[in-house]
């Protein structure tokens, strides 16, 4: 499995398509800080300016354009140009219809061309939605010309066609096209990207990025670093300052914290027996992972499962 597709994986994640919004005149709504997830959306017709609150300039999207919003930071949503700003929570609280679309009519109907947008969010809580969340700018802009971004026109047509009106079917459809939107916005920005920081910049290097596949592919290989180096095709010790310098990590370091990742993600979603789980990710015994998870993580495997399940602990 490549990299990438590793971590979505792993995710725990709300994909589900949320709302479309259809505006006239002049608008402009702010949103409040927000925890552990991405927000997307797409331009189906006319023009939308975003802006990080303090961070400037704001960014205009245009008819085609796609947009992630990764760091849970305060921003704005408005016309172009933009009207008087309002709390956008409880816009949505007052304006939004039976069918799930909230429209609104701003100041000076003829002021600005009218807009429509579909937008959804992926909540993420878990260690690999930390991973990926880490080294993603605040504010991503996909352009409809960006390189790469044909996919993307095709499921944003889909995307208004799923969020004009209630159909059979639609939650799940809806939830589908969400995560084909993520994956494939994420490929489009990692393409584009003039040098991607961390992880996401180690997955996008030829070199790093083969070693991560064969990581990630194997995780109970009992990879050394030699190896890992001649899968890269590099000498080792050029592979271990390349990789750690894009990842912040040595080799060995970053596969035992995936692997504790998969540890923990197993751990709370599931019954799979300890013992199963050291075998799987790489470990001989029970008590060798039991030892390492203790280091790392601060409590034992069964602890972990008990606490993250929110079970009641006997006091020792």
């Amino acid at each position: 499995m490549d990299p990438l597709s590793d971590v979505l994986s792993m995710l725990t994640v709300n994909s589900t398509l949320s709302s479309r919004f259809e505006g006239r005149g002049r608008w402009a709504f702010r949103y409040p800080h927000y925890d552990s997830h991405i927000k997307l959306g797409g331009v189906l017709t006319g023009r939308v300016r975003l802006q990080i609150e303090n961070k400037a300039p704001a960014v205009l999207l245009e008819t085609g354009d796609f947009y992630l919003l990764t760091n849970g930071q305060p921003f704005t949503s408005s016309s172009d140009p933009p009207g008087p700003v309002q709390d956008g929570m409880q816009v949505s609280r007052d304006h939004r219809g039976p069918d799930g679309v909230l429209r609104y009519d701003g100041r000076g109907a003829g002021d600005a061309e009218p807009v429509s947008m579909a937008s959804g969010r992926f909540t993420l809580d878990s260690e690999a939605g930390e991973l990926l969340l880490r080294h993603l700018p605040p504010l991503i802009h996909l352009r409809a010309s960006d390189p790469g971004a044909r996919p993307l026109v095709g499921l944003l047509d889909l995307l208004g066609w799923e969020t004009a009106e209630m159909r059979p079917g639609a939650s799940i459809a809806r939830t589908n096209l969400a995560s084909l939107v993520l994956v494939q916005a994420l490929r489009v920005y990692l393409a584009n990207a003039p040098q991607p920081e961390g992880w996401l910049g180690a997955m996008a290097d030829a070199r790093i990025g083969q070693a991560l596949s064969r990581m990630h592919g194997d995780i109970a290989h009992p990879w050394t670093v030699e190896r890992l180096a001649q899968s890269a095709g590099m000498s080792r010790t050029a592979f271990a300052v390349r990789f750690k310098s894009l990842t912040g990590s040595t080799p060995l370091d970053y596969l035992g914290g995936w692997r504790m990742t998969v540890a923990r993600n197993a751990l709370r979603h599931s019954d799979e027996a300890i013992a199963r789980i050291a075998e799987r990710i790489g470990y001989q015994s029970e008590t060798a992972f039991s030892a390492a998870f203790r280091r790392m993580v601060g409590e034992s495997p069964g602890r972990f499962r008990t606490l993250s399940r929110g079970a009641a602990t006997p006091s020792a």
